[in-house]
């Protein structure tokens, strides 16, 4: 009897210590989101109104539907697809990309926005780049900057990182107050248009000699929520086409084993590499290594839209 009583009081303590952890954790991690700047946090990065304008994409978003194309993939999507050049051929359209956005992201973010957006045909981004890592820095930024729910919590749990548990909870805690800085629609180089599209101001690009040699090593996770996107498109019954936005030669020049995943792409999909189609100036045409200026959008834009007039999709 006094066995079972010790027992019932050690796990009753135990317990007791567990719940008490677990809210003085969570108070330190407020009291600290409040007072110490993100910078100096190493397992906390709110960052709200990120300079890709991710917040007010998504806040515009919640109210648009019944659209004709949906841009969905990264930086290179939410700075390369300007929606007033598809309005003039009569195409209602949305963005939504946003910063290093991976095939993880790309999956919890259609499940939330798609029957919002209903669009008949989705362009997906598909630079390689997000392919290759684990896709916390885009969760951290779409946390941050949306009202979270179930799915951003799913995503949290498949990433299983500390700096993503932390900001999700802190995230939370900020939208519960509303306690916001005040947004912006513009800064120094960039002008957020709407329908979530990004104008980078007239800048251009120079010869970048510190380029880098890219391994195109394929994460298998963001494989397998790849394929998982896929097959929810199927379901719904939406067409889509896989498509690289153009990069500068010297940017390109960097891949290695592109055929690679060149090859395995296009096992999902029609996967059209403009890189190989589009003939842009490096010089001229972008603002940094792989980024397109407000030049280079309109003439991949127009190269794009023949492409979906040849193909019949509207």
């Amino acid at each position: 009897m006094n066995n079972k009583k010790e027992i019932y009081h050690f796990l009753k303590h135990f317990v007791e210590f567990i719940i008490f952890s677990i809210v003085f954790y969570f108070f330190l991690l407020i009291i600290c989101g409040e007072i110490i700047p993100t910078k100096y946090l190493k397992n906390l990065n709110y960052n709200f109104g990120s300079s890709g304008f991710t917040r007010e994409r998504l806040k515009e978003a919640k109210t648009i539907g019944n659209i004709d194309i949906l841009f969905i993939g990264s930086s290179h999507c939410y700075r390369g697809f300007d929606p007033r050049i598809f309005e003039s051929y009569g195409l209602k359209t949305f963005n939504l990309g946003s910063s290093s956005q991976s095939p993880i992201q790309t999956y919890y973010l259609l499940k939330k926005y798609l029957s919002n957006l209903k669009p008949k045909l989705i362009i997906y981004e598909v630079y390689p780049g997000p392919f290759t890592g684990d896709g916390i820095e885009s969760a951290l930024d779409i946390i941050s900057n949306d009202e979270n729910d179930l799915n951003y919590l799913k995503m949290a749990i498949s990433l299983n990182h500390v700096k993503v548990y932390n900001t999700l909870f802190y995230s939370i805690f900020k939208n519960i107050l509303k306690n916001f800085p005040d947004e912006q629609t513009k800064n120094k180089y960039d002008n957020y248009i709407g329908f979530g599209y990004v104008e980078r101001k007239n800048c251009f690009y120079s010869d970048d000699s510190e380029l880098q040699e890219k391994n195109l090593e394929l994460n298998e996770k963001q494989k397998s929520y790849f394929i998982k996107t896929i097959n929810l498109l199927k379901q719904n019954n939406i067409k889509y086409l896989l498509i690289e936005v153009p990069v500068t030669k010297d940017f390109y020049s960097k891949y290695r084993k592109k055929e690679d995943f060149d090859s395995w792409i296009s096992n999902y999909g029609e996967h059209i590499d403009f890189n190989k189609l589009t003939i842009l100036n490096d010089s001229l045409d972008f603002y940094d290594a792989n980024h397109l200026n407000q030049s280079g959008v309109e003439k991949f834009n127009l190269e794009l839209l023949l492409k979906i007039k040849n193909k019949n999709l509207f």
